[in-house]
């Protein structure tokens, strides 16, 4: 008998990880991409957030292929890396790798409310009180990432953001779909 208490992890298991390396790799998926960018710029728009993001996961954490981070700082906990500043955090920050495990769609309407997710480094660093995700899903049925919105002051999403995040994912991922046709 051992007087040691080993704490739940913050994230689930990811038992799917080896298969996404392999399909972000083969996909070309693992930089900053303006398309992306874009696509973040405009789900902040459509939602009326803050912090919009393109997350795919990998060997190293989570990596924002598409960021828009309006006028406020970004949302990446780590110090800047060599791929850009704000476009990395570790797998136990943040909300997303609960989407890729769970394979569908979270929202947290105030993070606050969910003990679960109210201890998470981003409520205390940046202050994140409202998170709406949605996973990326390949033909090949592996969750690559996440898309995903963020904001500093609680928000009721309702059926209407539900059905706006999974949508925006669901046509992503058709356009990452296409990557297997076409290549970059």
């Amino acid at each position: 008998m051992t007087d040691s208490f080993e704490p739940p992890p913050l994230t689930p298991p990811d038992p799917q990880a080896p298969q996404r390396l392999q399909r972000l790799r083969a996909l070309g998926l693992g930089r900053p991409e303006r398309d992306f960018d874009d696509f973040a710029r405009n789900l902040a728009d459509i939602t009326d957030m803050p912090w919009a993001m393109v997350n795919f996961l990998d060997e190293h954490g989570q990596f924002f292929a598409g960021l828009y981070t309006g006028r406020s700082t970004p949302p990446g906990l780590s110090a800047p890396t060599p791929v850009e500043p704000g476009r990395r955090m570790s797998r136990d920050q943040g909300f997303c790798p609960h989407v890729v495990h769970r394979r569908r769609a979270l929202v947290l309407d105030d993070v606050c409310a969910y003990p679960r997710f109210a201890g998470n480094p981003v409520v205390d660093q940046l202050g994140i009180r409202t998170y709406m995700g949605a996973p990326l899903i390949d033909h090949t049925g592996t969750t690559l990432g996440t898309i995903c919105v963020v904001g500093t002051e609680p928000r009721t999403w309702g059926q209407e953001g539900l059905t706006t995040i999974k949508a925006w994912a669901a046509d992503l991922s058709t356009r990452i779909n296409q990557r297997d046709h076409h290549p970059r």
